[in-house]
């Protein structure tokens, strides 16, 4: 998170709000005009380094030298003497504003990336900072500023990209989080007022906050319920907002307030046209890339340099990912699925400039795919349409290829991410891949949970009544399961649990989701896609991690979700609550799975996580999602409306579920190690899980015996989590005479099992 050894080189920003100006000089500069800023009504912020160290030039007047900027400790706050030493500010950050209530911007931004302005040259303190990619021009952002300081914060939204926006209206700070989640917005309480940031791990530096022990039981007991993980982190005192929602201080006081409008009755809403709801899908998505493509681009910053030469056996595009840099220009992922070959082909066809730096218009677009030749078996196809795809003339194809020293779990050690993830594990095959990438890399992440239905929404049509649309996807469940010759029973089962579910309560089925986890029914075993669909048909269901955690644990975790069943969600629609949620935590995985695979001077884009495309995919009527190959039918449209409409066959076919094989070979090749971090787990210092259960667990997984292999992705990453938070040294700040304020000082707390 901090620009130090062995953690993620995290671009975020931070900044508080506090109750008096008399509390220190928070963001203090030289000179009476210190609000006002020259320059910053051009749209994009000062010039700056990368943020790895040291202090940028900030324009004011001094010099380069780095302004004070800061809350003073309470235990100096008296003392006007020691004004410098008391105040406490990001480590390698750059200001973007000061006093009264600070901004910066702490990591290797890019100089396009940062964009600040203000209202009016009389009025510097109101102002706008959009950090991350944005397509909106000037005269938007000025639009929208106005807009915001009125109450009107979904004009902050509406922008293609993916960026975090913050307004500044004299005292009243307002920080907007996105609708998928995969830009969150922390806060906590701090001196007085409230301090915010795009990442946790600072915020708990600066409190010096403990663990969350609830918080990782209900991680690992149920990942996919926001009722049990609520608005916490695994940092105690530190809050994340939820999606589509924003932060608003002034002076020390806090609101969280939603700008999206939802509807919370379970009726019905009036029928979107279908063929106006895909338009709408492919006017976004089509933007969203666009936004990426108009972009400055960027030459990667790897040592060394230059190409040392020819190697045997290696290409130029081989050397370059050897030495951990990526191309210059623009890439995609081709891995044969839908979503990653749509965005690949629309970058590659839309105007702009998708190759090198000095290459003309139209210039071939990096497309990688990765070939793994441990487990060559169960994805042929999948590979030969990449290569049908790669024949476009546009796109200059790069396969990597790799075999044992890719397999998952093969390299443990990695940097520190914000939160745990279960990319974790598989962190070190996607940065091999990555690495043959460009500077720009699109990514298909969350085509799946933007664009298709989630089972519970057939709840949702039952509630409309709406059944004759349950026929096909039905029918498609049916024939999935005519193999083990239980076909003739699955429609009346199907229908059955979704009438079920459109007759539960939200109450009701919080209430049962707890006692399940009191009586510990949390027993997973391998299912197919029908009895993947019946567990999906519930208000919530244990994670696959859950039956590994002791009869306490699972008591917490259910007395959380007893307390939520009297806080009715967003939406009473149960398929339209289970799909907000779904994409909630996929775009939290996402999060972490940049920080974990982050390859220098690369960003990862994920169009489909975008709030233009996430607002559009919202627009779809039900009977449209839940049809068999409804995402591979819109986005088949998409293309063709950008000119592609030759295909290869079986294109959109549904993907493979992650290579269980290739788990398997991974855990039997570290099994040493893995039975070593869990010979004293710290999960079990907590009282989480029981070493011995676990270890025979990845046993069971390694001889191939029948055990949830996500779940136990889950265990480890969360344990490799907590051994590299521990192990780390360094703080997201500086400047104070205090103490050097570091997260969790004490450790794992130790858990004394209660008596009986």
């Amino acid at each position: 998170m901090c620009p130090q050894a062995g953690e993620a080189a995290v671009r975020w920003l931070v900044g508080w709000s506090s109750i008096a100006a008399s509390f220190g000089t928070a963001g203090r500069v030289f000179g009476r005009d210190s609000g006002r800023d020259s320059g910053r009504d051009s749209g994009h912020g000062p010039k700056h380094g990368s943020g790895q160290g040291g202090y940028p030039d900030t324009g004011y007047p001094g010099g380069g030298a780095p302004p004070h900027g800061g809350i003073a400790d309470a235990a100096h706050a008296d003392d006007p003497g020691a004004d410098a030493e008391r105040t406490v500010h990001p480590v390698g950050a750059q200001l973007l504003w000061g006093d009264p209530d600070p901004l910066w911007a702490v990591g290797d931004w890019r100089p396009d990336e940062i964009r600040t302005l203000t209202a009016d040259p009389a009025d510097p303190f109101t102002r706008l900072a959009v950090l991350g990619c944005c397509g909106a021009t000037d005269a938007e952002l000025r639009r929208a500023l106005y807009a915001a300081r009125g109450g009107a914060l979904r004009h902050l939204t509406q922008w293609s990209g993916s960026y975090t926006a913050v307004v500044q209206a004299g005292r009243r700070i307002t920080v907007v989080g996105d609708l998928a989640g995969a830009r969150p917005v922390f806060y906590t309480p701090w001196a007085s007022g409230t301090a915010y940031s795009t990442a946790a791990l600072p915020l708990a530096d600066l409190i010096e906050a403990q663990l969350d022990i609830g918080h990782l039981a209900a991680l690992l007991a149920c990942p996919d319920s926001p009722e049990a993980l609520g608005d916490g982190t695994p940092y105690a005192g530190v809050r994340r907002i939820p999606p589509g929602h924003a932060l608003i201080l002034r002076e020390g006081s806090r609101e969280i307030t939603g700008y999206e409008p939802v509807a919370s009755l379970a009726v019905a809403g009036p029928q979107a046209d279908p063929d106006r709801a895909v338009e709408g899908v492919r006017e976004a998505l089509v933007d969203a890339v666009r936004a990426r493509l108009t972009a400055p681009r960027h030459a990667p910053d790897a040592a060394p340099p230059y190409d040392p030469g020819p190697v045997p056996g290696m290409g130029p595009a081989d050397r370059r990912a050897a030495r951990g840099a990526p191309a210059p220009g623009v890439g995609a992922d081709l891995s044969g699925g839908s979503a990653s070959a749509t965005l690949a082909l629309l970058a590659a066809g839309l105007p702009g400039a998708p190759g090198t730096l000095t290459s003309p218009a139209g210039a071939r677009l990096l497309a990688v795919t990765f070939n793994d030749l441990a487990t060559p078996q169960g994805r042929e196809d999948e590979l030969e349409r990449a290569r049908a795809i790669a024949a476009d003339p546009r796109l200059h194809h790069v396969v990597v290829a790799a075999a044992e020293e890719a397999l998952p779990y093969a390299e443990l050690d990695g940097p520190l991410t914000d939160e745990p993830g279960p990319s974790l594990v598989f962190a070190a095959r996607e940065r091999r891949r990555l690495a043959a990438g460009s500077a720009d890399h699109f990514t298909g992440h969350g085509a799946r949970q933007v664009l298709d239905a989630h089972p519970a929404r057939l709840a949702d049509l039952l509630m409309d009544r709406r059944r004759r649309h349950l026929l096909r996807p039905v029918a498609a469940l049916a024939r999935s399961a005519s193999a083990s010759g239980e076909s003739l029973l699955v429609p009346l089962t199907v229908y059955s649990a979704a009438r079920r579910l459109a007759r539960t309560t939200y109450r009701a089925g919080m209430e049962a989701a707890a006692a399940r986890l009191r009586e510990g029914g949390v027993t997973q075993r391998a299912s197919g896609p029908v009895d993947a669909s019946l567990a999906a048909l519930t208000w919530s269901r244990p994670g696959p991690a859950a039956g590994w955690l002791t009869g306490e644990a699972l008591a917490e975790v259910s007395i959380r979700l007893a307390a939520a069943a009297g806080r009715p969600p967003l939406s009473l629609r149960p398929g339209e609550a289970r799909a907000r949620a779904v994409l909630a935590r996929h775009a939290a995985d996402h999060r972490v799975f940049e920080q974990a695979v982050e390859v220098r001077s690369q960003r990862l884009h994920a169009p489909f996580l975008d709030n233009q495309v996430v607002r559009a995919a919202r627009g779809l009527p039900e009977s449209l999602r839940v049809q068999p190959g409804a995402r591979a039918a819109i986005l088949r449209t998409v293309l063709s409306s950008a000119g592609v409409r030759e295909l290869p066959p079986g294109w959109g076919a549904t993907a493979h579920t992650p290579n269980e094989t290739a788990t398997r070979l991974g855990l039997r090749a570290a099994l040493s190690d893995l039975l070593a971090l869990f010979t004293s787990p710290l999960l079990a210092d907590a009282g989480l899980i029981d070493a011995r259960v676990v270890q025979q667990a990845l046993l069971d997984a390694a001889d191939g015996r029948p055990v949830p292999l996500d779940g136990l992705a889950e265990l480890v990453s969360m344990e490799l989590w907590l051994h590299r938070l521990l192990a780390r040294r360094g703080t997201c700040w500086t400047g104070t005479s205090a103490a050097r304020r570091r997260a969790v000082p004490e450790g794992v707390p130790v858990h004394r099992p209660a008596l009986s």
